[in-house]
């Protein structure tokens, strides 16, 4: 066999590469649950045994999951309960940063959060999760960086992972 039709073989065993997307220069918007890249610039990306080893250090880990709204043009009469949000324990839910476009009073909010939870110190660590190919954690992980913040870890398998792995959520918490 020559080497062409080696590597075609080869090639076809493997299966369709899937490969991550590269980091955009920007944020990213829709579709937020798809394939993430496998880096982000500034930030330290992490599995959960890095996870683990940041919890040990004391890193803040942040949620960015959206908050579940109230549908528009429910019937009326209908009630409406706001469902509970869970989270890796210790975590702190921050929804609605993760967004590639924040107005000025959310984004604003996200720092003062950012400031209370480090105590203004940006060189504490941080971790960034939602769930897994999430594009929210990775734009509020990328917003945390731009800020200066210098010790960024995300986490890009979140809950997903953490369930996975056989662990419990808890009811989240915010700020």
């Amino acid at each position: 066999m020559n080497r062409l039709a080696a590597g075609l073989a080869l090639a076809m065993l493997a299966g369709p590469a899937m490969s991550a997307p590269p980091e955009p220069a920007g944020f990213h918007g829709e579709p937020y649950r798809s394939p993430v890249p496998e880096t982000l610039a500034g930030a330290t990306v992490l599995d959960l045994a890095g996870l683990e080893d940041w919890r040990a250090q004391g890193a803040v880990l942040i949620d960015v999951m959206p908050q579940v709204r109230k549908p528009k043009n429910l019937p009326e009469g209908t009630l409406w309960r706001q469902p509970s949000h869970y989270t890796i324990p210790g975590a702190v839910w921050l929804p609605d940063t993760g967004y590639d476009r924040l107005a000025p009073q959310v984004e604003a909010t996200f720092f003062a959060a950012l400031d209370r939870l480090t105590r203004g110190d940006r060189a504490a660590p941080l971790v960034f999760f939602c769930k897994a190919d999430c594009w929210m954690s990775w734009n509020a992980t990328k917003r945390a960086v731009l800020r200066g913040h210098a010790r960024v870890g995300w986490f890009p398998e979140g809950t997903d992972a953490w369930l996975a792995e056989g662990e419990d959520l808890v009811p989240a918490t915010s700020p």
